[in-house]
């Protein structure tokens, strides 16, 4: 890895993380419900969009260092494994059973399938 990519890659997981962090503030500020929704939104778009990326890398339209640097970085600045399993585990403390599985393994199962949709996009144009 070239110390340019490196730089880039590091520059757009603070990006995505910036994002994240302003999403998260703005679904929080326009929504009413004790439920992580944002970071349901979060994690399941940048699980599309990193699909997608996947996709289109393999299918070799998009360039192996713009999948490192967006999908590594910003897309894994962007997504928040660790903030989720803390709401799961919140929300059983708060004994809102329901609530911890749709956001533990729930939000896993559609953070997998929106991963998968992306990526038979992304590989759609393989085809054309």
């Amino acid at each position: 890895m070239t110390p340019l990519l490196f730089a880039c890659l590091s520059v757009a997981g603070g990006c995505g993380a910036a994002l994240r962090f302003f999403f998260d503030g703005w679904v929080k500020a326009h929504t009413r419900v004790a439920f992580p929704v944002g970071t349901w939104l979060i994690n399941v778009s940048g699980s599309l969009v990193l699909g997608l990326l996947a996709g289109l890398t393999l299918a070799f339209v998009t360039p192996e260092p713009v999948y490192l640097v967006a999908g590594t970085g910003f897309l894994g600045g962007y997504t928040t494994f660790s903030t989720a399993s803390f709401e799961s585990v919140r929300l059983l403390q708060e004994r809102r059973y329901l609530a911890s599985l749709a956001n533990g393994p729930g939000m896993a199962v559609l953070c997998v399938a929106a991963a998968g949709l992306g990526y038979w996009v992304g590989q759609l144009t393989s085809w054309a």
